[in-house]
């Protein structure tokens, strides 16, 4: 499969990257605390597209994201927490 096209929809308390693959969305989002960090708070993907690598992608989007932008993050949403402890190479942007 080829990578999906993420989508980074941003607001003034948060964002979310997401994706829809034949008709099913991926979602994830994450809140701001003040101008420095952003929380991960909700890593969604439909069982319809499970077990395919879409939940890393969308991770990796918020990190590329937090990288650009100097932001640190701070994983509270279970998949993202564990994806971080599985990384060590994203301790830049760990909070």
């Amino acid at each position: 499969m080829a990578d999906p096209e993420i989508k980074h929809t941003e607001g003034d308390s948060g964002g979310v990257f997401h994706t829809t693959i034949d008709g099913h969305k991926a979602e994830m989002t994450y809140s701001k605390a003040g101008a420095t960090v952003m929380i991960i708070d909700h890593t969604g993907v439909p069982e319809a597209l499970g077990g395919q690598g879409i939940g890393l992608k969308l991770v990796e989007a918020g990190i590329a994201h937090a990288r650009e932008r100097g932001l640190k993050i701070m994983p509270l949403c279970p998949f993202a927490k564990a994806q971080f402890e599985k990384h060590p190479e994203w301790k830049d942007v760990l909070r």
